[in-house]
């Protein structure tokens, strides 16, 4: 199955996805939908061969320039070498209670978060960069190290697909252990909806960005999570505490939306003033917005 030029964006929608049988399939459908969209949209140009080029800067070798690619794009690229290109990736993937949730999407933030990582880790493969991933909650359920064969990504896609989700977020103690294991630079993706002390992702995030990585936060929350838009009185339960509380959302809409409001732009703050790429995605949101933001990071790491 290939993505026509027509079909583009029902692959890059997570409930089309989702329909898709198997998670391998999932992920080859979202890069491909993905790849046919970046060529019929503002973003036509844009070097997605990143692997193999980076753009000619003066100084340059014209030995390396790629003719072929000139002959196409009227624009000169170097070839790169397989040592040049090759980046060390982790992926970290929450697994809490809390990301089992949906109510304005039709898919949890789990399974929103398992499809992206499953597209990463294709990309990544394919482009012969080493990706491993963390599954944690509050504690760490998996860990696969970064290799980078085409054999390893259906370990990875196993592993995903075997994710259940259970335990509260425990982000800072996860992470931290985890980054006790990235001994080489390289590029670190976290997906969670963060749901904890924003002072303990901090403290996680900066120790990862502290040992020279690049890190990028998607923030993954189903819409209704940011605008509390219930329309009858309702008992809301904590899903990792069990915890209840009867209420009239009408009553408390408009503090929550503050209080979210201001969490989420602290949170986004505290990411920017570290150079933590930060990208806030609702599960209702096409792939494309949280794949051009690792295409764009992984372009400037070349």
């Amino acid at each position: 199955m290939a993505v026509q030029s027509k079909d583009f964006k029902k692959y890059l929608d997570p409930v089309v996805i989702s329909k898709l049988k198997t998670l391998e399939l999932r992920a080859r459908m979202v890069v491909e939908g993905f790849m046919v969209g970046l060529h019929r949209s503002p973003y036509h140009g844009f070097s997605v061969e990143f692997s193999e080029h980076r753009p000619y800067m003066q100084g340059d070798s014209l030995k390396n320039v790629d003719w072929k690619v000139y002959a196409k794009s009227e624009k000169f690229f170097i070839k790169l070498f397989e040592e040049e290109t090759n980046l060390i990736s982790h992926i970290f993937i929450d697994a809490s209670k809390s990301m089992q949730y949906k109510h304005t999407a039709r898919v949890t933030k789990l399974d929103y978060a398992i499809t992206l990582a499953a597209a990463l880790s294709y990309i990544m493969i394919n482009q012969q960069d080493s990706v491993g991933l963390s599954v944690f909650s509050d504690t760490i359920h998996n860990y696969l190290p970064p290799k980078s064969n085409r054999v390893y990504l259906k370990t990875l896609l196993s592993a995903l697909n075997e994710i259940q989700p259970h335990g509260t977020t425990t982000t800072s103690k996860c992470l931290g252990s985890v980054a006790e294991k990235i001994k080489k630079r390289g590029l670190t993706i976290i997906i969670s909806d963060f749901f904890d002390d924003i002072n303990s992702i901090m403290t996680a995030l900066k120790h990862i960005y502290f040992k020279k990585n690049e890190v990028i936060v998607f923030q993954i929350l189903d819409p209704i999570e940011k605008s509390f838009g219930f329309d009858r009185d309702a008992i809301f339960v904590d899903v990792e505490t069990g915890e209840q509380i009867t209420t009239q959302p009408h009553q408390i809409q408009r503090a929550y939306q503050e209080a979210m409001h201001e969490y989420l732009n602290k949170l986004k703050s505290e990411c920017l003033n570290y150079g933590i790429e930060y990208n806030l995605i609702e599960t209702s949101q096409t792939f494309d917005k949280a794949l051009m933001s690792y295409f764009s990071k992984r372009a400037r790491l070349n």
